[in-house]
Order: C-alpha cells, then sequence, then structure tokens
C-alpha cells in the first residue's frame, strides 16, 4: 500500500510533520527566533511567535488533512490490506 501513495501524499505528511515541529518548538521556547537568527523583530512583544503559532496550527491542520486523504486514496486501491 505504501508504494500507491503519491508523492504529493509524501510531501504533504512532510510538510504536516515540519508544521507540527514548528509548532512545539514555538510553543516551548518562544525566543528561538530571537536567539536562533540575533534579531528581534517583535521587540520582545511575543506578536510573531503568536502569529508562528497560528500559521502553524492552519498548516498541520491543513496538511494533515491533504496526506490524509492521499493515504486513503491507497488504501481503497487494495480494499483488502490495513
Amino acid at each position: 500500500m505504501m508504494r500507491d501513495v503519491r508523492v504529493r501524499g509524501w510531501i504533504e505528511a512532510i510538510a504536516a510533520a515540519i508544521c507540527g515541529i514548528l509548532l512545539i518548538v514555538t510553543l516551548i521556547w518562544r525566543d528561538w527566533i530571537d536567539e536562533v537568527f540575533g534579531v528581534d523583530p517583535d521587540q520582545h512583544s511575543g506578536a510573531l511567535e503568536w502569529i508562528i503559532v497560528g500559521l502553524a496550527v492552519c498548516g498541520t491542520l491543513t496538511f494533515s488533512l491533504l496526506a490524509r486523504s492521499e493515504w486513503r486514496r491507497a488504501r481503497a486501491l487494495h480494499p483488502g490490506t490495513q
């Protein structure tokens, strides 16, 4: 069945994972942008981090649902397998 999942499905699954990781990292380590890139675009207000959290939630949900439909399509090609 995994061979029947299109490249699109794999890309969507990877994108969902990346968005999920970004979401978790931003929730746990709020100043990671300041420390990693050495800039403070929001002057410690946290606005940028909350925008990233919102976008990561939307991305995770969107890419997860898209990947889910691809996996279901691949499963429908072989109805007798799990």
